[in-house]
Order: C-alpha cells, then sequence, then structure tokens
C-alpha cells in the first residue's frame, strides 16, 4: 500500500478507506475535505487497482475541479494508462453528457448555452409575442422565478395549476413560451444544463445505465449545496451501485436562494440506510478562538446534524469589533487596519467580505485613497464584457444557425442600418414560417421582394457570417476569431474611435484571441471552448496571488486568507433584510455568518457603521448591530474603538436590544424575585395562564422562534407578550396568535 496514506489523520484515513456503499463525511470548514477526497481517489487507482475513467467526482466550481485533477495526478506522478478520473463541475459532466446523446430529446448536439442576458433578451421577446408588458413582470424578475421554478423541477404547466394570482398565470404562460423558443433556438439555460441530463436518463433509460454501468465510483463534493434537480441525476448515477460518497457541511449550505436544499444533507441516512457518517472535526486553518466564535454563532441553528470543531492552534488574538460612526468611517477603518496587519506580515493575506456586492463601493474607493491594490471579485467579467459577447454570439451564430439571441445581438455590431422595424419583420416573419432568424433571413434575401437598400444591407450582414459558417471546423480556433474580428469590421470600428476605452476594448479581444490559441493547445474544438466560456464562474476569477481581495460571502466560499474583515455587521444588511421573515432564510444567513469567519486563518474582524445612508437619502439612517454580534461570547471579542461595549445590561424591555442575549439578561434579573415570592413574597406576576410560562420558547407563523417574556389574563381571550428576535415584543391574544410550542 503507498504511504501517502500516512499523511492523513485517523478520520482522514478512515474515509479515505471506506469506499464500497454509500458514505457521508461530514467536513467542518477547514477541515481537509478536498485532501480526504483526492487521496479518496488515488486510493481506489492505486491501492485498490480500480480503472481511473470509471470514478466520477464532481464538484461546484472549475478552480475546484481543477485543483482536485492537479492534486491527484501529483499523488500519483501522472495518471496511469489512458486518460484519468472524471473530476468536473455539474454543469460541465452534463454538457458532456447532452453534447453526446441530446439528440435523443430532439436537439442538435451543437446546441448554445445561454447565459442570462441571453435568457431576458428571450424573455423580452416572449413577452411581446404573448402581448404581456415589462411593467407587470420585469426581464430580470421572470428569469429568477423561471429559474426558481426549474432549480424545483417544476414545469409550467404544473406553475400554471399552481398559480394563486392572476401575475403567476402570466408568468406560467411566459415560461412556457420561453421553454418554446429556447427548443426553436436549439438552445438550452443553465439550468437546463441539469434538467436535460435528469430527462434524458429518464426517457432513454439505455443511456441511464451505460452511466451506471461505466462509473464504479461516484464522489460529491459540497453536497449541502446540491438541488433537487443535482440530488435526482446523483440518484439516477447510482442505480445500479450504491458506492457514493458525499462531502459535506450543513453549517455551510448558502445557496438556498438558487435552489440548493440543506434537506439533501440532513436526509442522506434517509435516503441510503447503509451509509456510514464519519466526522472530519479538526481544523487545519484557523485558530481555536475564531472556531469558537464561528461555532457559537451557527449553533443558534436548529437545522443541522452537529460537529465540535478543534485546532491544535491554542493560541492567538480573540475577534476584534469594531463599531464605526458611518459607512465611510468603517471603510476608513479598514483600509488602514488591514495596512497594518500586511506590513507586520508580508505575505499575509486579507479578504474584505460583505453581504451584497453593492457594498464594495466604498471599500474600493478607501482603498485607492491609501493607494493600496486589491482585487475585486465579483465585478464585470471578462466574458461578460460586450465586446467579448459580441465576438462570441459570432462564433455561436457559426455553431448554431438557430442561435436567436446572437442573431439579435450581432446583426447590427458594428452598425450596419438595420433598424427595429426591420427586425421586427424578421421577427414576426421567422414565428409565422417556423423558422429560424437565419433561415428566415437567407429566405428573404432569396424572395427578391426586399427593397433594394434593405437587400444590400441584409446581405452584407450575410456575407460576414456565411464563410464563417462553412469554415469554422477547418481552421484553428484563433484563427477562426481573428476572422471574426477582420471580417466583421469589429476592429476597424474600434481603432476609428480612438479613444481609450476602445483601446481598452481592443486589448480584451486581442487577448479572447489569446485565450483561444491555449485553447486550442489544450485540443479543444470550438463548442468546448464557447462551452468554458459560458460555465465560468466569480469564483474561477479570484486569483491566489492577491494580497487584498474585495469579495461577497457567498463567492469567498472555499477561500482562505489571513485576516478576514467582515463587514456591515447590521440588521436588515447582514442578516438581509430579505430573510428576517422566515426561520429557514434567517437559519441561512446564519451559515453565511459563519462561512465568512471560518475563512481566516489568524485574524478576524467584525465590523458595522452606527449610521448608514439609505436609497440615496440626504441623511444617514441610524442602524443596530447584527444579532450576529450578539451571538459571539463577550469573552472571545476585543474592542477595537473606543466606544462603551454594545450589549449592555438592560433593567426594561423597554429599552433592550432584543436578541437571545438579552432576553437571558431580562430573566436572570427577574428570578430572585420569583424565588422571594416562594417564601411568602408575592410575585410580580400572578395571572400566568396555565398554557404558557415566562421564558416559554414559541413559535409564531409569521415571527418565528420567540420567547413569552409577560401574560395578562386566563383562557383563550389571554395577552401574551413574546419577544421576538429580530422583531421586538408583539403582544398577542391566545385566541388568534397560533402559536406552538417550539
Amino acid at each position: 500500500m503507498t504511504d501517502f496514506l500516512n499523511q492523513l489523520n485517523p478520520q482522514q484515513r478512515r474515509a479515505v478507506e471506506s469506499t464500497e456503499g454509500p458514505l457521508l463525511i461530514l467536513a467542518g470548514a477547514g477541515s481537509g475535505k478536498t485532501r480526504v477526497i483526492t487521496y479518496r481517489i488515488a486510493h481506489l487507482i492505486e491501492n485498490l487497482r480500480v480503472p481511473p475513467e470509471t470514478i466520477l467526482a464532481v464538484t461546484f466550481t472549475n478552480k475546484a475541479a481543477q485543483q482536485m485533477k492537479e492534486r491527484v495526478a501529483a499523488l500519483l506522478g501522472g495518471f496511469p494508462g489512458e486518460g484519468g478520473p472524471h473530476i468536473s463541475t455539474f454543469h460541465s459532466f452534463c454538457v458532456r453528457v447532452l453534447r453526446r446523446d441530446i439528440d435523443r430529446l430532439g436537439y442538435h448536439r451543437d446546441f448554445s448555452i445561454y447565459d442570462e442576458e441571453d435568457q431576458q433578451r428571450l424573455i423580452r421577446i416572449s413577452t411581446q409575442e404573448l402581448g404581456l408588458t415589462e411593467e407587470v413582470l420585469s426581464a430580470r424578475a421572470a428569469q429568477s422565478r423561471i429559474s426558481h421554478a426549474k432549480n424545483r423541477g417544476i414545469l409550467p404547466v404544473d406553475l400554471y395549476r399552481q398559480a394563486a394570482d392572476v401575475q403567476t398565470e402570466k408568468l406560467a404562460l411566459l415560461y412556457d413560451r420561453y421553454e418554446k423558443k429556447l427548443r426553436e433556438s436549439n438552445a438550452l439555460d443553465f439550468d437546463d444544463l441539469l434538467l436535460k441530463t435528469v430527462e434524458l436518463f429518464e426517457k432513454a433509460p439505455d443511456i441511464g445505465q451505460l452511466y451506471n454501468q461505466f462509473f464504479g465510483y461516484l464522489m460529491v463534493d459540497e453536497y449541502q449545496d446540491t438541488n433537487r434537480i443535482q440530488y435526482r441525476l446523483i440518484r439516477q448515477l447510482t442505480e445500479r451501485h450504491q458506492n457514493i460518497c458525499v462531502v459535506g457541511d450543513e453549517d455551510q449550505s448558502i445557496y438556498r436562494w438558487r435552489g440548493a436544499d440543506i434537506e439533501n444533507i440532513l436526509s442522506f441516512e434517509k435516503d441510503y440506510p447503509d451509509a456510514k457518517i464519519i466526522r472530519l472535526e479538526q481544523n487545519y486553518r484557523s485558530t481555536q478562538i475564531i472556531l469558537d466564535a464561528a461555532s457559537a454563532v451557527v449553533s443558534h441553528n436548529q437545522a443541522r446534524i452537529g460537529k465540535k470543531l478543534w485546532s491544535e492552534r491554542v493560541e492567538g488574538s480573540r475577534v476584534g469589533l469594531y463599531r464605526a460612526e458611518d459607512a465611510d468611517a468603517e471603510a476608513a477603518f479598514v483600509a488602514d487596519d488591514l495596512a497594518r496587519a500586511l506590513a507586520e506580515e508580508p505575505k499575509g493575506t486579507v479578504g474584505v467580505l460583505y453581504r451584497t456586492n453593492a457594498q464594495s463601493r466604498l471599500f474600493e474607493e478607501a482603498l485607492r485613497r491609501s493607494n493600496i491594490q486589491f482585487q475585486l471579485v465579483g465585478g464585470f467579467r471578462f466574458y461578460e464584457r460586450a465586446e467579448i459577447k459580441d465576438a462570441l454570439a459570432y462564433a455561436r451564430l457559426a455553431v448554431n444557425p438557430k442561435d436567436h439571441a446572437a442573431f439579435l445581438r450581432i446583426i447590427n455590431v458594428p452598425a450596419r442600418g438595420i433598424g427595429a422595424s426591420t427586425l421586427s419583420a424578421l421577427q414576426a416573419a421567422a414565428q409565422q414560417r417556423g423558422l429560424s432568424l437565419w433561415e428566415t433571413l437567407e429566405h428573404e434575401l432569396s424572395s427578391r421582394a426586399l427593397p433594394p437598400r434593405l437587400r444590400k444591407t441584409l446581405e452584407s450582414f450575410a456575407a460576414v457570417v456565411r464563410p464563417l459558417m462553412e469554415n469554422h471546423a477547418s481552421v484553428s480556433l484563433s484563427e477562426f476569431f481573428k476572422n471574426i474580428l477582420d471580417r466583421t469590421g469589429y476592429l476597424a470600428m474600434l481603432e476609428a474611435e480612438g479613444t481609450l476605452e476602445a483601446e481598452g476594448r481592443i486589448e480584451n479581444l486581442q487577448e479572447l484571441v489569446n485565450a483561444a490559441r491555449e485553447a486550442e493547445s489544450r485540443g479543444e474544438t470550438l463548442s468546448q471552448f464557447l462551452d468554458h466560456a459560458a460555465l465560468v464562474s466569480d469564483s474561477d476569477e479570484y486569483s491566489e496571488r492577491s494580497r487584498i481581495t474585495l469579495m461577497t460571502l457567498h463567492t469567498a466560499k472555499g477561500l482562505e486568507f489571513s485576516t478576514v474583515y467582515l463587514v456591515g455587521m447590521e440588521e436588515g444588511l447582514f442578516p438581509h433584510k430579505l430573510s428576517l421573515m422566515e426561520d429557514a432564510a434567517l437559519e441561512e444567513e446564519r451559515r453565511l455568518c459563519y462561512v465568512g469567519m471560518t475563512r481566516a486563518r489568524q485574524r478576524l474582524v467584525l465590523t458595522w457603521a452606527a449610521r448608514r445612508r439609505s436609497y440615496g437619502e440626504d441623511y444617514l439612517r441610524s442602524t443596530r448591530p447584527s444579532r450576529f454580534l450578539s451571538e459571539v461570547p463577550s469573552s472571545l471579542l476585543e474592542r477595537l474603538d473606543a466606544e462603551a461595549p454594545i450589549f449592555k445590561t438592560r433593567t426594561s424591555w423597554n429599552n433592550a436590544f432584543n436578541s437571545v442575549e438579552s432576553i437571558e439578561q431580562f430573566f436572570n434579573k427577574r428570578r430572585p424575585r420569583y424565588s422571594e415570592a416562594s417564601q411568602g413574597l408575592e410575585p410580580e406576576v400572578t395571572s400566568t395562564p396555565r398554557r404558557w410560562r415566562l421564558g416559554s420558547r414559541v413559535r409564531h407563523p409569521k415571527y418565528g422562534l420567540g420567547t413569552v417574556v409577560d401574560c395578562e389574563g386566563e383562557g383563550q381571550d389571554a395577552k401574551v407578550t413574546v419577544s421576538f428576535p429580530g422583531f421586538g415584543k408583539k403582544k398577542l391574544v391566545e385566541r388568534y396568535a397560533s402559536l406552538t410550542r417550539a
């Protein structure tokens, strides 16, 4: 047996060697889950002689997949024989499956993959065709709601039947028309990559059986972030065998808003009754103080299996806590403090993490004022730039002439004098004849019925595209993109502008040609290159060489920094205001806080601003500190400002900060009076109903969990005062309150 297994701790080694049957590895933050997955793959290949190509490992980002491949190759000194294990993202795996067999579902294998902008373009067209208005349902909102439905496997007809209002009925009709337009365009959106793979395995069982027989071992990374469609895909791939290993942490499930279902990991034992569970609890990243602080916060959640993280790094500074007067002062503090931190640790890295992208502006400005270089992740990605999307749209149309969105994007780029009325006429003719826009254009040009000027304009566009369609398979990738830039006149257009902005766009297009050359050296086809461009994510833009990185908490998952600043720790901002009405959403916000805190290796700083501008108002609104701050034990905190402590002991509820901690303080102060009552002194409250006692934990359908702090009257007419964290005290009539015991 190869001695690389001796590099693992006992729990890691047990996980690596448990190769047969279903296995759930509960891997706490920083516990070496990627190490376990890669060593497990290497162990299967090297020690158990499993053919590499029969191993499938799926994860969520291209960067994670690439790191796994490199680590496995390093352990084995390269892959024996031909090829290696299949390690990819869910979506990349599905693209490979569909490129091979999607024709069984009535699509062509040269389908396009639509990004959000393409999807919204198609939704606007569908909205117009149905006679709806965007004022009722914007393209962005419709795209989000359709994606939400798809991630849950809800079809347009299902959505229509479930509709409780007219707007949802209209959304269902729009969803149906959008799906038809996608099929007409021989295109799939991001959600379809999963859905169509599941549909393919269901409608073509022979293909599903082929993959079941081929892959003898399946490993799923970040299982807590899988949605119901990914769950169905995993079940399909393990019908023949149950050699499935899922690795995850329920405390890091933070993608509910895009369909992730925490029940997938919580119910793993129910789905696989013979499952073995192994916990990885030794953390190799953070100090014990940071772990204790993060664990204290997430322990307030109910939906968790539970684990106790520990670290050999018992020494370390306490968690910094800074209260700024306003948002500008918060950004200035972070800029000054991180400059000192990096001066003290020349090789250190810093992550400034926030809840929403909009928060980055002040920190960008503060760092620029201090002449501090930084990397912003989650901004305008390379493949999202207009000139890059234009060039890629030409390539997409060359490969897939049915691509509706690509056609509309480039028909008048560079400008050819093709107006909105001409486009509307083409779209109407295409819909009437049941043809694609390109086929309609060719039909109109062959009919000789067009006015001479319009014919000349449309023919100039067709003359550019036809050679690209004819020659894309016979020239190299880099040469093909050079042809696009030259024949379309795109470079000439930018050169004629002669501005600095135009020069920057030219440089971006030249970089696209460089990217094509690199893909060419890897042996990629044009379709594979376009697939890669469509599947790039925010986290793939992160560079480990950057010393200072600004990013959202969601994007930071899986990364680590010497020092982390968690900023904007205020009620309504973090936790976000949209999460305050639902227990499940609030618990996800708490998990997001836990994820952010555990990105820190040596130092963690939590900041909030006492006042913040809202919606461009002339004045600053007062804020409340995030409840997550009160969930960190005060013994673990170090004040970094000169202000008085945030969490003062209060003597009444009229001015109390409404948190679990202050509720406990309230009852601690009142308990002596009840002990006196037992010695003959009259208690303060004498009319407590039998059902609810002071201090009882209750649940309300709107406000969630709360604590009973006062009662008046008896029976069904009793009035119960309940403190709900985040909502304050609510006086409820027992008869109508719908309270249940928590």
